[in-house]
């Protein structure tokens, strides 16, 4: 599992399989975005304006790469 954070877009993302695979974006809520993967498994989960509904303070010391998030199409 990886966890991705982008401080400009303020952009959480939780990656749970490293497998290359097609996904298809599913918005459950104004601020949630889920990937779904191959056999309908859910392999990304996305949290539009992090900041606003996780205390990221407690997630920190939190390892993030944002050129990793960026090249990563998660929309």
């Amino acid at each position: 599992m990886q966890i991705l954070y982008d401080t400009k877009t303020d952009l959480l993302y939780l990656r749970l399989d490293e497998k290359k695979q097609n996904i298809v974006n599913k918005r459950v809520s104004d601020n949630i975005v889920i990937d779904i993967g191959e056999d309908q498994k859910v392999v990304g989960i996305e949290i539009l304006d992090a900041s606003k509904h996780l205390n990221l303070e407690k997630l920190l010391p939190l390892q993030y790469d944002v050129s990793a998030l960026r090249a990563h199409d998660v929309r």
